[in-house]
């Protein structure tokens, strides 16, 4: 439990130095905005690329794959329907909302999460290519043809947008390189992997910028309680079931499932809302509530569940 904590440090140091950032407002009243966009067009393509040109792909088709993405379908789907005829929340906010309540941090907190409670780092690498490859790319591809719909733009173009969004362009060169097992030469190779550290810190301080000037009673919004709970309770839960009765993994694989299925939503839900103007305030406060639930749900999990 030693390595949750500090990765919990890690983060709240990270969001604490964008709230002073904010709170001095030494970047300007545009500044939040500017950190994500440098994240969304530069760190994170660049950090997809080299994680998936690493990656085994073949990850893709294992049995922890269907089960986080069994996981992933119960709540992105109980997030539409209870979303929309609840709460009749637009598309856009459905799109966010999907993400927020399904879309683990399996970066920053997965990874020593995995490291010190799983004694295993490759048990994130389901659900971090699952985000990569699949989930991501069609969430931002939904925004993107919603985006030029209402722009006006022709139907081929809306089309085509989502070609050129940077995360699905990322995600395909990472695929790529690590199913033809090319490298790239060195002259490209640092630097992208100076521009991939950009992603993590960079949308960690942008979410602390956005936290400073709000009040903290947003949790308390419907959408956001149904989005956190999907996240924190649901999610584990519905992996578990998979894990157990669909799949039949033996104890350790399921409570290594069940755990990465509990981790927070992820600080690049944030980025996404913000790159396009959606639904900030509820991927902001997910993030936040899901974060504060880690501890507790991650207590109950080691206590019940066999390992």
């Amino acid at each position: 439990m030693s390595g949750v904590l500090t990765g919990f440090v890690v983060v709240a140091s990270l969001v604490a130095v964008g709230w002073v950032l904010g709170r001095t407002g030494v970047l300007g009243p545009t500044g939040q905005v500017v950190v994500s966009r440098l994240v969304f067009f530069v760190g994170s393509p660049a950090l997809l690329v080299q994680t998936l040109a690493e990656a085994d792909v073949h990850v893709l088709l294992s049995a922890q794959l269907l089960v986080s993405a069994s996981g992933v379908a119960v709540c992105v789907l109980l997030w539409l329907v209870l979303a929309r005829w609840r709460l009749r929340l637009g598309r856009d906010d459905l799109v966010i909302g999907s993400l927020a309540s399904s879309f683990v941090n399996a970066a920053n907190i997965g990874l020593p999460v995995a490291a010190y409670v799983l004694d295993d780092v490759t048990a994130v690498l389901p659900a971090m290519l699952l985000q990569m490859v699949v989930l991501g790319p069609v969430a931002l591809g939904v925004l993107d043809v919603s985006r030029h719909g209402a722009e006006g733009g022709r139907s081929l173009r809306r089309l085509l947008a989502p070609l050129a969004n940077p995360v699905l362009v990322g995600s395909a060169v990472g695929v790529l390189l690590s199913a033809t097992g090319w490298t790239l030469p060195t002259a490209l190779a640092q630097p992208l992997d100076l521009l991939a550290g950009l992603a993590i810190p960079g949308a960690l301080v942008a979410f602390g910028m956005s936290l400073h000037g709000r009040s903290l009673a947003g949790w308390r919004r419907p959408e956001v309680l149904l989005a956190s709970a999907l996240k924190a309770f649901v999610q584990p839960a519905a992996t578990y079931c998979a894990a157990r009765f669909v799949v039949g993994l033996d104890d350790a694989a399921v409570f290594a499932a069940t755990v990465v299925a509990a981790l927070p939503t992820a600080q690049n839900v944030f980025t996404f809302a913000v790159r396009y103007g959606v639904a900030r305030d509820l991927a902001r406060d997910t993030v936040l509530v899901t974060t504060v639930l880690l501890v507790p749900v991650l207590l109950g999990l080691s206590l019940l569940l066999p390992r």
